[in-house]
């Protein structure tokens, strides 16, 4: 019996070292492997696998919303990323840069893209020419790289997978739409898929993308009180137009620029997903966003009927709507339920000889470890329900923790208190001015994450400089 705990033993308690248990869970459940280039990682098909389903998942959202899928080079030519100076100055310290071709060097440097506006723009520069050719709706499904100089696997990694938007529109208020509208399919899909409850809101102009006129968040709680940005949504305005000349024919023969908008979400969700639901024993994956949904472990699976039973019940699950995979390897039951555990999979179905001769199965709740005995013949409706249960109470825990850990500061000493020994959102008025953004940073190593949409009058006050507040901010040490 032993064995059977190898799995969890390798775990660090998250209580001990919450950054050590998170490497462990990632390694243990197979999730990524390191690379021989420093900040890359293999995306192993256990990884890949919540991947292609939250690409599947936003993908079938987006196009709901109108969106077209493209795909733009990965190379950006030097003399196009410096049409736009804040832009350029934003991303120039993490810019990789190709300067030779073959045995030949570069007459020009290639920078491999660290996003894709400057693309997007030289190609909607050369097919928007009237009212007509708008709106441009596009998304890519790509990788980019950052050369980060601190890195961990999901959160930050010199190359990484996700979708960005870019769009193109006649007006502001189009623009804008499009902005808000593609944050809250962001916030549908994180708390109703993911799981994770989110603060919507508007970075600040210190935070804001470089090159933008505003930035629309998510953020996110982990377990061990840091936020993750989660999702972002940009309002470009028409600064990257008028960089790029990207102009239109209005109706009454007028030309105008277009307004732009760019969005996107990132591989770091997987890292999301891990930190806000596991636990001791490794991953735990909400139904929706899990590749497998149940494991069915056959006890005693050598005796006759034992196999064919399970493979049957996999197979009314399968036609039920459900992902499902028998465990048939020669481990045994104990070793099979340490790693069911380890990889996060939603249910577990034990079946043996008993189990068959009375018509019922045993069932395990990964989320909380709840057993039940069911009968066989209610076996559809009894885990699709469970299923279900499992989703809605998986995202109540996850709010009602990120309430536990929301904190409101009236003055600087009980910020500073809060930052330093409560982790979690501090909620707190603001002036507005940067200097103070500034200085909480350097005092408390804390970032405004957002001013929420949702706004509460906590004080008139800012909550650093005594100032008149401007705003109330979400603020956090984050990831």
């Amino acid at each position: 019996m032993a064995d059977d705990k190898k799995l969890v033993e390798a775990i660090t308690s998250m209580e001990d070292d919450f950054a050590q248990w998170y490497t462990d869970v990632v390694k243990k459940a197979e999730l990524i492997d390191y690379t021989s280039v420093k900040g890359c990682m293999v995306i192993k098909p256990d990884g890949y696998a919540i991947w292609e389903l939250i690409q599947r998942q936003l993908d079938d959202r987006f196009k709901a919303t109108g969106v077209k899928n493209v795909y733009l080079p990965m190379f950006i030519p030097e003399s196009l990323l410096q049409k736009e100076k804040d832009h350029v100055e934003g991303f120039a310290p993490e810019v990789a840069w190709v300067t030779q071709g073959g045995l030949e060097p570069l007459q020009e440097r290639l920078c491999v893209r660290p996003t894709s506006e400057t693309l997007f723009c030289d190609y909607y520069s050369n097919v928007v020419h009237s009212y007509r050719d708008l709106p441009q709706v596009c998304n890519q499904w790509c990788s980019v790289v950052r050369w980060e100089k601190t890195t961990r696997p999901f959160l930050r990694s010199r190359e990484f997978l996700w979708q960005e938007g870019h769009t193109a529109h006649a007006t502001a208020e189009e623009a804008e739409e499009r902005t808000i509208q593609m944050l809250n399919v962001y916030a549908d899909f994180c708390e109703n898929v993911l799981a994770i409850p989110v603060i919507k809101g508007r970075k600040t102009d210190k935070e804001k993308f470089a090159g933008a006129v505003a930035t629309y968040t998510i953020e996110a709680l982990m377990h061990d009180g840091k936020a993750l940005q989660s999702g972002t949504s940009h309002n470009f305005g028409d600064g990257f137009a008028r960089a790029f000349g990207i102009q239109y024919a209005s109706k009454d023969n007028k030309l105008e620029y277009v307004h732009q908008t760019s969005w996107g979400m990132t591989t770091r969700l997987i890292g999301a997903i891990i930190m806000v639901h596991g636990d001791n024993s490794g991953l735990v994956l909400p139904p929706r966003i899990a590749p497998v949904q149940v494991a069915i472990i056959p006890i005693q699976q050598k005796k006759e009927g034992v196999l064919e039973t399970a493979n049957a019940l996999k197979d009314r699950l399968v036609n039920a709507g459900c992902r499902v995979k028998v465990d048939d390897t020669d481990k045994s039951p104990g070793w099979k339920f340490s790693e069911q555990e380890m990889r996060g999979i939603p249910l577990r179905i034990e079946i043996g000889p008993r189990d068959i001769e009375a018509g019922k199965a045993i069932i395990a709740r990964r989320d909380n470890g709840e057993k039940k005995e069911i009968l066989l013949e209610n076996l559809e409706s009894e885990i699709t329900a469970m299923l279900d249960t499992i989703q809605v109470e998986m995202l109540e825990r996850a709010r009602a923790h990120r309430e536990a850990h929301t904190y409101t500061a009236k003055n600087y000493d009980e910020f500073l208190d809060i930052i330093n020994n409560k982790p979690g959102f501090v909620k707190a008025m603001w002036c507005g001015d940067q200097a103070c953004e500034d200085k909480i940073k350097e005092d408390a190593q804390a970032t405004s994450r957002c001013m929420p949409f949702v706004q509460d009058n906590l004080s008139d006050k800012c909550v650093c400089c005594g100032k008149p507040a401007k705003a109330m901010v979400y603020w956090g040490r984050a990831y």
